[in-house]
């Protein structure tokens, strides 16, 4: 009897360890250790200076799993402050991470600083680069991978590889010269040309009869693309982290910023075929060709190049649809859908913001609402916190577009946690138009012609039944897009033009996403390695 007893009671203590332990435990951390450098690369054929990541251009792939905490050291070599930002890493409770100038100061030359952040509840294909001046032009950017728990299955068929694909546009001209131009007040020309994973002459061998998941981003700075693969039919399997109907498609529209997965089976003859990326809404178009190597071939690829469809055949972001019941399926946060559905939910704000091309103090300059963004020497979050006055006034940007000249300003607006709102771009422009949100995906609800207005008529025409959640979004020229967004992550946004041009010279707006609630629940405290500069002095 006392041996069972003793037996009764050491089963209890391994029981009451191992319960102990598997909810204190955390999950797997990644560590990385990366060296910005310049160096010297020649990726269409002429050597020029370019921004390498440890020694590498593309910077080394980030292949992350859901939950993954992630920390990256970045030592930054260069001659000129430098930050790297996290595209569509949703860096939930933690805009300390989130590496742009309204929310973290920038590394000196010479220095370092050490990012902490998890991959909460995200699966997805993403990337990095720099967010500062017209650094990522020269590089520094690269793949960012997240793959769902092995406990997890994904909702498409099984394959046997996962290919990465990074395509932009290119400027043989270096960063410094680009944005000597710019500041000069003369717009940047047409690129140079096209890179699939940073070179103009990539291939990739595969093997008859396999299937392949594509992963492909577009790394470029300003121009749109069509990528295609010839004589294959693609899948569309996920956009940004969201997955999608499994529809096939010829080619696939990809806008500056944006980033999608296509799964791809071998089933061609054993020879050789171009993989192609083009621009798009460009004159003239520019092209890129890879070669898709069938193991054992011998066999080149057959002229002439495929070329883009019509608009009739080839695929474009606004209709893509997602999974209606099935939206993240295989992160491990619940899905957004099954809660609630965001067609059903009361819209409490809705903001116009409208890009506009304009001439301040006779420079060149981009402004949303008649606000050209300037960056102050303090970071907006870190004036937020201590409270510290004279960096920005919340809401001094309106709601919608003012009449007057524009003016240089710090556009901050003021919303409250978990509210639900809708943001309409409307683009004056006759180029095309690319945005990102960070901290969030948003569902895309509407496109249309001309100038948007609060016409009911109109928003009975929104999809909002199985729109795609995603982070970037395209606006046509002359055209306005509309998109829905929950505000559950609090924090300092930046939402942002892709076009780096006109980033850098003034698209650009913050969204303050606040409560008076001080919970690590909802937000974490300041990092304890934190950069302060301008007016915010560690104490």
């Amino acid at each position: 009897m006392k041996e069972a007893t003793l037996l009764q009671f050491l089963l209890g203590i391994i029981v009451c360890s191992t319960l102990f332990f598997c909810t204190n435990a955390e999950d797997p951390y990644l560590f990385y250790t990366w060296e910005v450098t310049y160096g010297t690369r020649a990726p269409l054929g002429v050597p020029q200076q370019v921004i390498l990541i440890n020694n590498q251009f593309p910077g080394p792939p980030i292949e992350a799993v859901t939950n993954n905490n992630i920390v990256v050291n970045v030592i930054n070599h260069l001659d000129e402050p430098f930050l790297i930002t996290w595209h569509g890493i949703m860096q939930r409770r933690t805009s300390w991470q989130d590496g742009v100038l309204g929310t973290n100061c920038p590394i000196p030359p010479h220095s370092n600083w050490t990012h902490k952040f998890q991959v909460k509840d995200q699966i997805g294909t993403f990337m990095y680069y720099p967010s500062t001046l017209m650094h990522r032009a020269s590089g520094g950017f690269g793949a960012f991978n997240i793959n769902q728990r092995s406990v997890i299955s994904i909702p498409y068929p099984a394959f046997d590889e996962d290919v990465t694909l990074l395509v932009g546009d290119w400027y043989i001209k270096g960063h410094k010269a680009l944005q000597k131009q710019l500041d000069s007040g003369l717009d940047l020309p047409l690129p140079d040309g096209l890179l699939i994973n940073g070179v103009s002459n990539f291939t990739f061998t595969g093997q008859k009869g396999k299937t392949y998941k594509f992963r492909v981003t577009n790394v470029g700075i300003s121009t749109s693309i069509n990528f295609r693969i010839q004589g294959h039919p693609m899948t569309l399997v996920e956009v940004e982290g969201c997955h999608t109907l499994q529809e096939v498609y010829e080619s696939i529209d990809i806008h500056a910023g944006q980033s999608i997965a296509v799964l791809v089976t071998l089933h061609g003859s054993v020879k050789d075929y171009f993989i192609v990326a083009s621009t798009r809404f460009t004159k003239p178009i520019l092209t890129t060709t890879g070669i898709l190597l069938y193991q054992g071939s011998q066999t080149p690829p057959s002229l002439p190049l495929p070329v883009a469809p019509t608009y009739q055949v080839h695929w474009s972001m606004k209709h893509a649809r997602t999974i209606r019941m099935n939206l993240t399926a295989n992160a491990a946060r619940p899905n957004p859908q099954g809660s609630f559905h965001y067609g059903a939910i009361k819209v409490v704000r809705t903001i116009l913001l409208a890009n506009e091309k304009v001439e301040i103090n006779d420079k060149l300059r981009y402004a949303v609402n008649g606000i050209s963004y300037v960056d102050p020497a303090t970071p907006l979050k870190l004036a937020d916190w201590f409270n510290i006055p004279g960096v920005f006034v919340l809401n001094g940007t309106k709601d919608a577009p003012p009449s007057g000249p524009p003016t240089l300003g710090v556009s901050v607006f003021g919303l409250t946690l978990h509210d639900f709102v809708e943001i309409v771009f409307q683009n004056t422009e006759k180029t095309i138009q690319s945005w990102h949100l960070d901290g969030y995906n948003f569902f895309v609800a509407g496109y249309g012609g001309g100038n948007w207005t609060t016409d009911v008529r109109r928003r009975k025409r929104y999809n909002l039944v199985d729109a795609v959640s995603r982070n970037t979004v395209q606006v046509y020229p002359k055209s306005w897009t509309s998109i829905l967004v929950s505000l559950d992550n609090k924090g300092m946004w930046n939402l942002r033009s892709q076009t780096w041009s006109k980033r850098y010279l003034g698209q650009e707006v913050y969204l303050r996403v606040w409560n008076d609630e001080k919970s690590l629940y909802t937000e974490t405290d300041i990092p304890p390695n934190a950069l302060f500069c301008g007016k915010a002095v560690q104490s």
